[in-house]
């Protein structure tokens, strides 16, 4: 007597099974890829506001308040992370790496107005494309806390850190690498160039006018 595997309907039997097998785990991963999206996405979104927060902070000159909301960050996206760990497709969509950027950020804008060494994307923990993009967005972000310095009338610290953004610029202008490999690290230095000289020449007409009323009060 035949097997039933031998027949055409115990072949297109088995055929079905694996059908069901093969979907079902594919079915079971897309299931657990969707439950790490549905906790790392909240979380990207708390780092992000937290983050952005902190940069506040910095500009208010509240360096505790901004350390502590850049800890909050850190904490929400190493949520992030951890949940997306298993899921490659799921860490790679666009959202975790926006979350790194702006932790960066946050962190880098506090070490550039301070003075400090900036820490790397090692001891961030963040991908390097997310963290060369939070330093040029943090020398950017430096451009309102010199418009500050100008109008207290602190002209030395605001050429100083005209200096800073002069630096992240010629530190990141000579990675000449796709985009597709840095995020769009271009059209960030792109906007970041365009910053810079605005600033420039706010710092210029500022130092200008303080030297020529200096020069008049001094007749």
């Amino acid at each position: 007597m035949p097997d039933d595997g031998d027949t055409p309907a115990g072949a297109a039997a088995e055929s079905r099974a694996e059908l069901d097998r093969l979907v079902g785990e594919i079915r079971t991963g897309l299931g657990a890829a969707h439950a790490a999206r549905e906790v790392a996405l909240p979380a990207c979104r708390r780092a992000i506001r937290s983050s952005g927060s902190s940069i506040r902070a910095v500009h208010r000159l509240d360096p505790g308040r901004a350390a502590q909301l850049a800890d909050e960050a850190e904490v929400a996206l190493r949520e992030a992370q951890i949940a997306v760990a298993g899921f490659p497709a799921v860490a790679q969509a666009g959202f975790l790496h926006d979350a790194e950027k702006e932790y960066a950020e946050a962190r880098l804008t506090a070490s550039l107005v301070a003075g400090d060494p900036p820490c790397g994307p090692v001891e961030l923990g963040v991908d390097p494309a997310s963290w060369m993009r939070g330093l040029a967005e943090a020398a950017s972000e430096l451009r309102r806390h010199v418009l500050d310095r100008l109008r207290d009338g602190d002209l030395e610290q605001g050429e100083r850190l005209l200096d800073r953004m002069d630096d992240v610029y010629d530190a990141l202008v000579v990675v000449d690498v796709p985009d597709a490999l840095t995020g769009g690290l271009r059209r960030t230095l792109d906007a970041l160039r365009a910053v810079l000289e605005r600033t420039r020449g706010d710092v210029t007409t500022t130092v200008l006018q303080v030297r020529l009323q200096r020069a008049l009060e001094a007749r």
